[in-house]
């Protein structure tokens, strides 16, 4: 039987409201199946434009297999391009970020523009055509100064989501704002046990001691975060929208992308140990510190929080079928100064915090699921909407990719 004939019978072999069979977390060809299905199709989350602001700018991706230079181009243009260079292969780029005026690959000297035109080839006789030896594209856009690519030879509506990225996180001006702080951590755990546990907060007062200071592990929040009949939520999203942001619930017909503004734990503004704000300078057009958080989660790799004086971007990336790269980029007003309108410690301490009780509790829950004893368990349908949520879509995403049936109609 193929990986892929195994993959249909334990996605069909799944009883729904429960977690899914022990094979999707821990086999290695089942992983396989993920990344050339979903990671290898899917529009993915790689950073913001105002990392790469200026002609040349780069950065170099790694999902899977692939390596991937997103380089802003001298019209202003993100692009992406396979990171292999179109003589022998060799990798282009070798650091994370970097810039130059020209991409030049350090075995040969193969020259290219920003565009992926190959300008320059030494020796390599008159019948050569450089024009046919163009760096390899990859689909790359930016929405609400959010970078995105993807790997797929077509590209997956992105229009939809761009338009509600832009409605809903445009107030905050990503691509006003700089880069104050990174983190990366590997958490041992399979991809999706990782968007799991970020998709409820059922595990969050037991946990994340700083984290709850200020984010309210209410279940309309937490959970499939539609705040439905919840009179606070309800009373923030008013104010919120008299402001001038957009905040009320919304979801993408395939339930793969979501946004919403929710308020934080009583007065607090920010993600601080004491909830006050962490930035002097508001991001954007944002006009009140009391704000809350946008919150936009994008399947499979991204969760993310946009808040009055700062935006927090978290991508995920599959490394093996027990292994999970998670990134962090705390976003700041590009004109705030470090030691006189944020302190990095202030800025970033509670999501250093709840990363590394994430990647702890993570880790054991794979320890668990490794165990042959494992058997799928019954979600909460009061805390774990939002868990059910991810799943039902990974399932239904992938038995249609497998089976060329369509579940969703078009966005």
């Amino acid at each position: 039987m193929s990986a892929q004939s195994d993959m249909l019978s334990h996605l069909m072999s799944r009883r729904p409201g429960y977690t899914l069979p022990r094979a999707l977390y821990t086999d290695p060809e089942m992983f396989d199946v993920d990344m050339e299905r979903i990671w290898y199709r899917d529009w993915l989350l790689v950073g913001a434009g105002s990392e790469i602001p200026k002609t040349g700018n780069h950065m170099t991706v790694e999902i899977g297999a692939y390596s991937v230079i997103v380089v802003r181009g001298a019209d202003g243009v993100a692009r992406a391009f396979h990171n292999s260079c179109r003589h022998r292969g060799s990798r282009i780029c070798k650091t994370h970020k970097g810039s130059a005026p020209k991409l030049v690959c350090p075995y040969h000297q193969w020259t290219y523009d920003l565009d992926g035109k190959l300008l320059w080839a030494r020796d390599m006789g008159p019948e050569f055509d450089p024009s046919q030896h163009g760096l390899k594209t990859v689909h790359c856009r930016e929405a609400a100064g959010i970078l995105f690519i993807c790997l797929g030879a077509e590209a997956p509506a992105f229009d939809a989501m761009a338009e509600m990225a832009q409605k809903y996180a445009g107030p905050h001006k990503l691509s006003e704002c700089k880069l104050a702080h990174e983190t990366t951590i590997v958490e041992k755990a399979n991809w999706k046990l990782v968007i799991e546990n970020n998709r409820e907060c059922y595990h969050c007062s037991g946990s994340h001691p700083s984290l709850c200071v200020t984010f309210d592990d209410n279940p309309n929040i937490a959970g499939d975060g539609s705040g439905k009949d919840d009179p606070v939520i309800a009373a923030h999203l008013q104010k919120c929208e008299k402001a001038g942001l957009p905040s009320e619930f919304t979801i993408a017909p395939n339930e793969q992308w979501r946004f919403v503004r929710v308020p934080l734990v009583g007065s607090s503004v920010s993600y601080t140990l004491d909830g006050k704000q962490a930035c002097e300078k508001l991001v954007g057009d944002v006009t009140i510190r009391d704000a809350g958080t946008l919150l936009f989660f994008h399947y499979p790799n991204t969760w993310n929080h946009f808040l009055s004086d700062m935006v927090i971007l978290f991508s995920v990336k599959p490394v093996g079928p027990q292994e999970t790269q998670v990134t962090t980029k705390w976003f700041v007003h590009k004109d705030a100064v470090e030691g006189q309108d944020y302190d990095l410690e202030r800025l970033t301490t509670v999501w250093i915090h709840t990363n590394d009780e994430d990647r702890e509790i993570i880790e054991e829950n794979q320890r668990g699921i490794n165990s042959p004893a494992y058997e799928p368990g019954p979600y909460s349908a009061a805390q774990e909407s939002g868990v059910a949520q991810f799943v039902d879509w990974y399932c239904e995403t992938m038995t249609s990719r497998l089976t060329g049936r369509a579940l969703y109609a078009a966005e």
